[in-house]
């Protein structure tokens, strides 16, 4: 064992340090849970150690500094002692069940391309083939007439050029849907409420509600992923990474000092972007 780690555990815990400070500052549970936002049953675990509520060790560490701030303590010193305390032994798994899980997984499979490349070789063929013998007969069947119009080209006339104006026989060029843009959010009816969520730096865990309480998105957002909701009267916002999340209410950036790991509730309505 290393010097630093028999240090580290001399001290008390991360869990002690912070209750001890809260007792000293008076606050009970329920008084840093309201100003940290954090749920009372983890800001309980935090101060017992138990770190596995707060859904991962990014989402710990954001707890552990916002309860640090709400008692008065240094928020890195306490990121450091979490980091020097924490069990360095990875959890030990059975290696059954993992093992059967592997065995009896069906290998996904590849595709064939030397056959995808045998039938497209045959098909070019078959075309041109087909081309050339029907191509030189006048008298085939759906041979058109010299003067008579050609399908599909409209104005134009069959071994003749097509009339001024008229559209030439390349395929008419789909146009690339355009992306998402500020000015679109910012075109949004003034009467309602519009939140545009995009991810920056990290992923989040989304729940979005309505004015009616119902559920319109609660799952995680990946980096570079970004949804829009809107609503008559109200959108109700719960951020569990708010660090990582940018947000676009009613076509106007919000300018935010939100950290990694912080959660964050927030509600906007119609009007100016401001928090409800």
């Amino acid at each position: 064992m290393s010097q630093g780690n028999s240090a580290a555990e001399d001290r008390p815990s991360v869990g002690r340090l912070l209750q001890q400070a809260r007792i000293a500052a008076g606050l009970t549970v329920n008084d840093v849970s309201s100003s940290t936002r954090v749920r009372i049953p983890i800001v309980q675990a935090i101060e017992q150690d138990d770190f596995s509520r707060c859904g991962g060790d990014v989402y710990a560490r954001g707890h552990i500094r916002s309860l640090a701030r709400a008692v008065g303590l240094d928020p890195a010193e306490l990121i450091a002692l979490h980091d020097e305390q924490r069990d360095p032994e990875p959890l030990r798994l059975s290696s059954g069940p993992l093992f059967d899980a592997e065995r009896i997984r069906p290998e996904p499979r590849r595709p064939n391309w030397t056959a995808a490349m045998v039938a497209a070789i045959v098909a070019v063929v078959g075309f041109v083939g087909f081309t050339f013998f029907s191509g030189g007969d006048e008298n085939t069947p759906g041979a058109s007439a010299e003067g008579s119009p050609v399908p599909g080209r409209p104005g134009g006339v069959a071994g003749g050029e097509p009339e001024e104006g008229a559209p030439s026989d390349a395929p008419p060029t789909r146009p690339q849907e355009p992306e998402p843009s500020e000015s679109a959010v910012a075109a949004a009816p003034t009467d309602k409420v519009t939140v545009r969520l995009t991810m920056e730096g990290g992923d989040s865990w989304i729940s979005v509600r309505d004015s009616t309480g119902r559920v319109l998105f609660e799952e995680v957002l990946r980096e570079g992923d970004s949804q829009t909701f809107t609503d008559d009267d109200r959108i109700d916002l719960v951020l569990g990474n708010a660090g990582a999340v940018q947000l676009h209410v009613n076509g106007k950036e919000i300018e935010s000092d939100f950290e990694t790991g912080q959660v964050q509730r927030l509600t906007y309505t119609p009007g100016d972007p401001e928090e409800g």
